[in-house]
């Protein structure tokens, strides 16, 4: 790597005009009476060490242009410039192809931090970092979807989703994990939580990753529920089948034995009907609760708030057994949209109207109802249903949603168990608590 030609026969060129230069004005200083001739030498000197000095410096200032370049990240300097002249040509190349190598190498590299930035922020799995100073920053988008209720960048900010977590975003220790219950939109979640540590500026970032699992949970009970059904429903189907056809026969062998005469015979007779019809009662039940092993299959569609609530309404007065009942409907606002299935919706939202009313009207002599439908955050909302009724005892609170389970004489334990898979269907919720002045207050989010 070497001076190029041109630049070799250009400095050669200055140096020889700068030497003739200092030769002319040492001649004129030893030559008297040559005052003119000594000041034009001096000048020529001056001149020829002047354009040497220029000569050389361009090539300084070159590559003190590209190093600043380097150094200020511009991946689009070249140290070859159109002109320059600097006479360093096989070094310029060289750097310009080291120079293309970065860019293409620092291309590749953003690319890829692109590509992992993308795929951290669409990651299922909520993610936050704590800093050494305890700032906690939500990394992705469903992070920022979860938690949506709070301001500030310290631990205890996050107050508003539970006290576990506070404590697990001070606390937890990389490699450990924690299940916990999140206060949230939806009602209380569980979720694990999982933490790590990473290295970012030369210094230890935590990163802790919020995985909510009530949904997978919810949906493992209910299908856990559904295969006890589906296996007690066929047994017991397949053992009255026979005793219903059996009863059946019995009853009509009787009655064409019967002559009125035989008191036996006629308390046989009733005896074997009352029978048939139990059985026949006893598989009708069984059909029916078959029915609810089918998990409900949903089409979401937009839903106006207003005309749904006042089509309920109608609905609600049209039953007239609940005449007595005051039934008051308020929509906010007015303009809010749903996003679910109407259809099986509406029918959870009717039997919870149905349920308020007969509670109401059997505790109290001016019954009431409110049906009450709210937008919330990231475009869900929340249906509430109160009563002034006797209220559900907190002990039965989560029993109540299972098969089966009914605190009603005339009850059949399947309304609230269907309205719990529909909400599930929906990745929303259905939970009751006090209503203001007494009564039940059901809460459905979807």
């Amino acid at each position: 790597m070497g001076f190029d030609q041109r630049f070799t026969l250009g400095l050669a060129l200055r140096l020889a005009l700068a030497l003739l230069a200092l030769a002319g004005l040492a001649w004129s200083l030893l030559t008297p009476g040559l005052g003119a001739v000594r000041i034009v030498a001096l000048l020529l000197a001056a001149a020829a060490g002047w354009a040497l000095w220029q000569h050389v410096q361009r090539t300084n200032r070159e590559i003190a242009r590209f190093i600043d370049a380097v150094r200020f990240g511009d991946m689009q300097a070249r140290f070859s410039q159109p002109g320059a002249d600097s006479g360093f040509d096989a070094l310029g190349a060289a750097l310009d192809g080291g120079m293309r190598t970065l860019q293409t190498e620092r291309a590749k590299l953003s690319e890829a931090g692109r590509f992992y930035e993308a795929l951290v922020d669409d990651a299922p799995v909520a993610m936050l970092t704590v800093d050494a100073d305890g700032a906690v920053t939500l990394v992705n988008k469903a992070a920022r979807r979860l938690f949506n209720r709070h301001t500030g960048v310290r631990a205890a900010d996050f107050e508003p989703y539970g006290h576990a977590l506070v404590g697990a975003i001070e606390s937890l220790e990389p490699g450990r994990a924690l299940t916990i219950i999140l206060s949230l939109d939806v009602g209380p979640q569980r979720a694990i939580v999982r933490a790590g540590t990473l290295a970012r500026t030369g210094a230890a970032t935590r990163v802790i990753a919020v995985q909510v699992i009530q949904q997978s949970l919810n949906a493992i009970e209910m299908a856990a529920q559904s295969d006890l059904i589906r296996v007690l429903t066929h047994e017991i189907m397949n053992s009255l089948t026979p005793v219903t056809s059996l009863a059946r026969t019995a009853a009509e062998l009787i009655a064409e034995a019967d002559t009125g005469a035989d008191p036996v015979i006629v308390d046989a007779r009733q005896a074997v009907e009352t029978l048939s019809r139990r059985a026949d009662g006893v598989m009708h039940f069984v059909e029916t609760y078959r029915e609810i092993t089918r998990p409900p299959q949903i089409a979401r569609r937009p839903v106006p708030a207003a005309p749904f609530a006042a089509e309920l309404a109608q609905l609600f007065e049209a039953d007239g057994k609940w005449d007595g009942v005051a039934l008051g409907v308020e929509v906010v606002p007015e303009t809010h949209v749903i996003d679910a299935d109407p259809d099986l919706l509406a029918q959870v939202v009717i039997n919870l109207l149905r349920n308020a009313a007969e509670a109401a009207a059997a505790h109290t002599e001016t019954p009431r109802v409110a049906l009450r439908i709210a937008a919330m955050r990231a475009g869900r909302t929340m249906i509430s249903v109160a009563d002034n009724g006797a209220g559900v005892p907190v002990a039965v609170r989560q029993d109540i949603f299972l098969p089966f389970f009914t605190t009603r004489k005339t009850g059949t334990g399947v309304g609230l168990s269907f309205a719990r898979q529909v909400m599930l269907a929906h990745d929303g919720s259905i939970e009751v608590a006090d209503a203001e002045g007494g009564g039940a207050l059901f809460r459905v989010i979807v």
